[in-house]
């Protein structure tokens, strides 16, 4: 079960943070990019989040964020696409939530009438298919990392055409 996200849920989004950027801890200085920019200050315009539930507790979570040029996210392309992060609990993955999460924050998104969505993804993660099927693309590359945007509107279409 998908149901959406809230305040209450930040101290499970700080949990998921570890999951999604587990690869990052350690590897970057304290005065670099802070991962904890993903969920602090939760509730302002733009944050959204869909929390997967197995059997009443949350075992996954995707949302996404707004962010400013002047204080951007791993995965920033600009200041009108949100940011998505995603992660599920080690001991449920492989299961297909990953896929009900990134359908029900993408689907959130266009109602919200966003054109795009924006992430971060390490080079070797295997991630990748996951997100290139909800049509993300390679939009830049920084060090190991890869940054890609799915549009939105095009996926719109493709759908509405039969596709």
């Amino acid at each position: 079960m998908i149901r959406r996200g809230g305040t209450r849920d930040v101290p499970f989004l700080r949990d998921m943070l570890r999951h999604a950027y587990y690869w990052r801890w350690g590897r970057i200085g304290s005065e670099d990019l802070p991962a904890s920019r993903y969920v602090d200050g939760w509730g302002r315009p733009g944050d959204r989040a869909v929390i997967a539930l197995d059997d009443a507790s949350p075992v996954g979570a995707a949302w996404f964020r707004l962010f400013r040029q002047s204080s951007p996210g791993w995965g920033f392309v600009d200041e009108a696409t949100p940011e998505l992060s995603i992660a599920v609990v080690p001991s449920r993955r492989g299961r297909g939530l990953g896929e009900e999460l990134m359908s029900g924050l993408t689907e959130q998104a266009r109602k919200d009438g966003y054109a795009a969505l924006s992430l971060s993804v390490e080079r070797d993660n295997p991630s990748q298919g996951l997100y290139e099927r909800f049509g993300f693309r390679a939009v830049g590359e920084r060090d190991d990392t890869i940054t890609m945007k799915a549009d939105l509107t095009a996926s719109e279409r493709k759908s509405d055409d039969g596709d």
